[in-house]
């Protein structure tokens, strides 16, 4: 877990107002979901059809994971857990970027702007597929998964809150037992190791929340419950000055929580204003360690 010092809670209370006036935290349905332009990203003569190499061959159990866990009542639920990376030990002044995509009905298309921009500026990021976008754009998916400047992790297989008795965050329902949450994450865990070659190494639950005993589900199946430590457009309900500034506040060993998914929202022109800055003012940005 990270030091205090990098823990979102002390980031809360100055995002909460904000927080307040949208609709929702998770993944809305405002601002559009088609973009007036794609733009193909530049690939650096990598083959985006060449999957990344191989690695140690994950060895869980999932049928046995959920038995252990069937029953267990949680004590804790949030975004900000035991158990969840919120930062990083940074050296120097490094951040790291992370874009999830939610899919769904009204949540499967894609900003290519932003993807471009993070090629072109060779802006490293870790980017959150649901089983659900990913099966609605296999193609890119494969793209993204063979490009070295992108790490595809975990966002849950309906992109539910991860929960073992319903818990409910934003108006969406969390998973309702230890076996479901298992579910949850292995399901996308499998499509995204035929995808990429490899397992995935971090796991962001729908909504960002957990409670205790599916943060400790998540580990056992192999993977690193993630959440963040800046909200930068709040379910891609942001404008692009209110993503650009919450972006201001970025400190070393942070992660950032944006979305890819809504190229009509303020999520990318807030991004692309962004993220020069940060670099111009020395910020080194990195893949999760």
């Amino acid at each position: 877990m990270l030091d205090a010092g990098l823990s979102r809670r002390g980031l809360f209370a100055a995002g909460a107002a904000l927080a307040a006036s949208f609709a929702t935290a998770g993944c809305g349905v405002a601002n559009g979901n088609s973009s007036d332009r794609i733009l193909e990203p530049p690939r650096a003569g990598v083959d985006p059809g060449t999957a990344p190499a191989k690695l140690p061959i994950n060895t869980a159990n999932p049928d046995a994971v959920a038995a252990k866990y069937a029953g267990r009542q949680p004590q804790g639920w949030g975004t900000d857990l035991d158990g969840i990376i919120t930062g990083f030990n940074a050296t120097g002044k490094q951040f790291a970027v992370t874009f999830d995509a939610c899919g769904g009905p009204g949540n499967n298309d894609i900003d290519e702007n932003l993807l471009a921009f993070l090629q072109a500026q060779q802006i490293p990021a870790t980017l959150f597929l649901n089983k659900r976008w990913i099966d609605a754009n296999p193609a890119r998916a494969t793209q993204l998964a063979g490009n070295p400047l992108f790490e595809i992790a975990n966002h849950g297989t309906a992109h539910c809150p991860l929960s073992v008795t319903g818990r409910a965050a934003y108006e969406i329902k969390g998973t309702v037992s230890a076996q479901a949450a298992v579910d949850e994450v292995w399901g996308n865990h499998q499509r995204i190791a035929a995808l990429t070659g490899h397992a995935p190494r971090f796991f962001r639950a729908g909504t960002a929340h957990y409670d205790d005993v599916a943060v400790a589900i998540v580990k056992e199946l192999g993977e690193t419950p993630v959440g963040y430590s800046l909200n930068a457009d709040f379910g891609a309900t942001a404008s692009a000055t209110q993503v650009q500034n919450a972006m201001g506040a970025a400190k070393s060993g942070g992660i950032s929580l944006a979305h890819m998914h809504r190229p009509k929202s303020g999520t990318g022109p807030g991004m692309l204003a962004a993220l020069p800055a940060l670099k111009a003012n020395g910020f080194q940005f990195v893949h999760l360690p």
